[in-house]
C-alpha cells in the first residue's frame, strides 16, 4: 500500500488526519529502515512513531496501535483515584513511583504551611487595623465639641476625669448610631394637621398594606404578582370620606410606593410611610405612633399582626390575615365598622377599640352588636307605634270641638 493510499484512509479522520500524515511524511524521511529490502514482499518495510501512534507499514496492511493521551481533567481524576484507592493504580510500584509520590505529598505539606502562614498573617493584620480603627473612633468620638470659635463646648461631661469624659462621650456617639437604625428616621412623620378653611378630617386611619389590602402571590404563568383583596376599591372610597388615610408599613419604598399608586387610582391615600419611620425592636418593625404628629384619641390603626403596634395597643383594630382567596368579606364588614365609628362623633376611639380587642374576632363581635341593635331598635319602633291614645280624651276633645 502505497503512501497515497494511506493517507485517502487517515482522511476519514476529521481533525487527526492532517497531523497523522505531516508526522508520517517526517517519519518517513527521517526514521532508518528496520528491516531489508523494502521492495521485497512479505517483509516488514519500516516502524514509525507519530502523534503517539505506532504505525507498521508492510505491503498487506496497515495495522495502527493507539496510545490514548489524557486530558488535564483525566490526570487530575486519575490521580486523586489513585491517592484514594492505592490498590488501583496503574503506576509501577517501583523505587521511582514511591520517591516521585513522596515528593507530591512533601510539596502539598509545604503548600499547607505556606497557606496556614498567609491565613495567620491576613488575621494579624485584621486585628492590628481594627484595634487601630477602635483607638481612632475613641479619639474621634470622644474629643469635646468645638464652637465656631475653635473653643471647647461644655457639655455634661466637661467636669469629670479626662478619660472618663473621653469614655461617656464616645459611648454617647454609639448610643447616637443605634437610636439612628432603631428609631424612625425624623419625629414627625406626617406634616402638621391642616388649618382653615382647609379640611382636615377628624380621625385618621393608618393601614398595613401587606396581607391587608394586598397579598404578595406566584404562579407558573406570572411570577410574584400583588392580588387585591376584594372589596378595597369600596373601602377605600368610603373611609376617605371621615378618615386622612395614611399607609404604614414595615415593607420597603421601592415595593410600596408603585403598588400604591398602581391600587389607588382615585387618590384616597393620603401619605405613605416605609421601613425608615418604623421602630426596631425585639427583631420587629413597630409603627410608632408617638412620631406620627396626630392626636392619638383620633387615630384608628388596622392591621394583622399585634407585635407591629405593641407601643399603643388600644389604638389597633386586628382584622384577620388576608391569604389571597377570592370569597373573603373581612374589608367589607371593616367598612361599616368605621362608617359606624366615624358617624357617631367618638371623642376617644381608643376606648372602642379597646372593647373589641377583647374579643378573637373583632368583626364577628361588632356584627352582633349590630344585630342586637337593630333587635332593640325594632322594637322600641314597634313599641311606639302600636300605643293608641285614650278613648275618653279622644271623645273629650271631638265633644269640645263640636
Amino acid at each position: 500500500m502505497s503512501l497515497i493510499a494511506i493517507e485517502r484512509v487517515l482522511c476519514g479522520w476529521p481533525k487527526l488526519c492532517r497531523k497523522l500524515t505531516a508526522g508520517l511524511r517526517r517519519a518517513l524521511v527521517k526514521q532508518p529502515r528496520t528491516g531489508g529490502d523494502v521492495g521485497r514482499p512479505g517483509m516488514e518495510l519500516g516502524r514509525f512513531s507519530c502523534l503517539g501512534l505506532r504505525v507498521s507499514l508492510s505491503n498487506a496492511s496497515v495495522v495502527y496501535v493507539g496510545h490514548r493521551h489524557y486530558s488535564t481533567y483525566e490526570k487530575t481524576s486519575t490521580q486523586i483515584l489513585t491517592k484514594l484507592f492505592p490498590q488501583t493504580s496503574e503506576e509501577s510500584n517501583d523505587e521511582e513511583s514511591r520517591a516521585r509520590r513522596k515528593l507530591e505529598e512533601e510539596e502539598e505539606l509545604k503548600e499547607l504551611e505556606r497557606a496556614f502562614r498567609r491565613m495567620k498573617l491576613g488575621f494579624g493584620l485584621f486585628g492590628i487595623g481594627s484595634l487601630l480603627f477602635s483607638f481612632w473612633g475613641i479619639y474621634f468620638y470622644g474629643r469635646p465639641s468645638l464652637d465656631e470659635h475653635g473653643n471647647e463646648v461644655i457639655d455634661e461631661f466637661s467636669g469629670l476625669p479626662q478619660m472618663q469624659q473621653v469614655m461617656w462621650r464616645t459611648w454617647k456617639s454609639v448610643n447616637r448610631f443605634q437610636r439612628f437604625f432603631k428609631e424612625p428616621s425624623r419625629k414627625k412623620l406626617l406634616p402638621d394637621p391642616l388649618q382653615p378653611p382647609y379640611v382636615q378630617p377628624a380621625y385618621t386611619l393608618v393601614l398595613e398594606i401587606k396581607d391587608v389590602l394586598v397579598h404578595p402571590d406566584w404562579t407558573y404563568e406570572t411570577g410574584w404578582r400583588f392580588k387585591k383583596r376584594p372589596g378595597v376599591d369600596l373601602f377605600l372610597k368610603e373611609c376617605a370620606k371621615y378618615f386622612e388615610i395614611v399607609v404604614y408599613t414595615a415593607e420597603q419604598g421601592v415595593t410600596v410606593f408603585p403598588l400604591v399608586d398602581a391600587l389607588d387610582t382615585n387618590g384616597c391615600i393620603m401619605y405613605r410611610l416605609v421601613r425608615d419611620s418604623t421602630h426596631f425592636d425585639g427583631g420587629h418593625h413597630v409603627k410608632n405612633l408617638d412620631n406620627l404628629n396626630r392626636d392619638l384619641k383620633r387615630v384608628v390603626v388596622v392591621d394583622w399582626d399585634r407585635n407591629s403596634t405593641k407601643f399603643h395597643p388600644s389604638n389597633c383594630f386586628s382584622i384577620p390575615r388576608w391569604n389571597g382567596n377570592d370569597n373573603d368579606t373581612t374589608l367589607f364588614e371593616l367598612t361599616s365598622f368605621l362608617s359606624v365609628l366615624a358617624t357617631s362623633e367618638i371623642d376617644d376611639v381608643r376606648d372602642v377599640l379597646h372593647y373589641y380587642n377583647q374579643f378573637s374576632d373583632s368583626l364577628s363581635q361588632f356584627r352582633e352588636n349590630q344585630r342586637k341593635l337593630g333587635e332593640l331598635m325594632y322594637a322600641e319602633e314597634v313599641e311606639k307605634t302600636s300605643k293608641t291614645r285614650p278613648v275618653v280624651k279622644n271623645w273629650t276633645r271631638g265633644f269640645i270641638n263640636h
